[in-house]
């Protein structure tokens, strides 16, 4: 009788050793689930910060000719993607949204005032900074080579709305 009290008090205590290692590994889950959840919160945030900031140059760039829109209004719509589906609804919504990405987004495809948008100041700004380089023969090549993917790129491969 003995040893089966013995054996019993040691099979009870296995048991509460067991249940406590598995309350210990729900409290880790837990843990670990706010982390990742105040992470991700954090992530969100950092990103709708991108968003409003890419958007407040592009609207900058808007009245100002020398800063481009477009690739900021872009880099805008990746950053509200990726923050929330408000944030991302609420940018779609917008008046520059729709001027600027809507046409290329839903057909692939801008209207010729919107690639000349983009190209003007793009040329400009490449064409300064080819002739403040004259020393360095290796810039100008590069920034020829970026000025003439842009032309292929806008000129070639993406076509041109002519309803709007």
């Amino acid at each position: 009788m003995v040893n089966f009290l013995h054996l019993l008090a040691i099979v009870n205590s296995k048991q509460v050793q067991h249940v406590n290692e598995q309350a210990m590994t729900a409290e880790q889950v837990t843990a670990s689930d706010q982390t990742r959840r105040s992470a991700s919160k954090a992530r969100q945030i950092l990103w709708a910060v991108g968003g409003f900031l890419c958007l407040a140059l592009g609207m900058v760039g808007v009245v100002l000719p020398i800063l481009p829109t477009t690739p900021f209004i872009l880099v805008a719509a990746f950053c509200f993607a990726r923050s929330s589906t408000r944030l991302n609804s609420w940018f779609k919504g917008t008046k520059v949204y729709k001027q600027v990405l809507e046409g290329y987004v839903t057909k692939r495809s801008m209207t010729l005032r919107a690639k000349l948008t983009i190209l003007i100041p793009v040329t400009v700004l490449l064409a300064i900074g080819f002739a403040l380089m004259g020393r360095v023969p290796v810039g100008r090549v590069v920034l020829a080579a970026v000025w003439i993917g842009h032309i292929i790129y806008f000129g070639f491969i993406v076509k041109t709305d002519k309803q709007a």
